[in-house]
């Protein structure tokens, strides 16, 4: 068999670097690109292009495992009298104009002739159905707009690659410097533990999965 290969994008925060650990461990060939490893910037396209045009197709798993709850300094705005048009517009290029860039760019890197996963991580805070308390209004928005990139660019790539499966993932709260303010309120793990959690939902997803928004158990959530 050969060997599977991986790209992980934002291979050096809590859980991009936990996944592509895991992945090594197992065996698979992985390449990683992040901003403080190799100084891939998701937020402009001129340099997603240039980081992956080297880049050979045949990738069995990409992961973009990139994002952030606030603006650097910022936090999460409680009210909308706390709405800032700069950093809304920050926190949509950076969760998700940028990884539906990269997929834009990352569907020659997919094979046509067998299974091969895209997956991005999303959260739940983006689904509107399961929106009962308000607030955190960039990145819900922001979340929401990466589900429907993605779901939206998994309509499309099927048509090419029938048996790629495109999809967005809610790790859960994981102990990374991401969280660390929000821990204490809601249950956590490590990033090894999502990991493994996510690793789990990909392997057993499929082509007619693709497109979907799921949860660190493989249950989907509401858009």
């Amino acid at each position: 068999m050969a060997e599977q290969r991986a790209l992980v994008i934002g291979a050096s925060g809590g859980i991009g670097a936990a996944f592509a650990q895991r992945l090594v461990g197992q065996g698979w060939q992985v390449t990683g690109l992040s901003r403080s490893g190799t100084g891939f910037d998701i937020t402009d396209e001129p340099a997603i292009a240039a980081a992956l045009a080297p880049l050979e197709p045949g990738y069995d798993l990409i992961l973009v495992a990139t994002g952030a709850l606030a603006p650097k300094g910022g936090r999460p705005e409680k009210a909308l009298n706390a709405l800032d048009p700069a950093a809304l517009a920050a926190q949509f290029a950076l969760n998700a104009t940028g990884p539906a860039l990269v997929l834009k760019h990352c569907i020659r890197l997919l094979p046509r002739d067998r299974r091969s996963v895209f997956a991005a991580l999303s959260a739940r805070v983006g689904s509107i159905g399961d929106n009962e308390l308000g607030g955190w209004y960039s990145y819900r928005a922001s979340k929401a707009a990466l589900n429907q990139f993605i779901h939206t660019g998994a309509t499309e790539v099927a048509r090419s690659h029938r048996q790629a499966v495109v999809v967005t993932l809610h790790p859960g709260t994981v102990a990374t410097a991401f969280t660390a303010n929000y821990q204490s309120s809601h249950p956590t793990v490590s990033p090894a533990i999502a990991a493994e959690n996510l690793q789990r939902v990909l392997q057993n997803l499929t082509a007619k999965d693709t497109g979907g928004f799921f949860d660190w158990q493989g249950a989907r959530i509401p858009w």
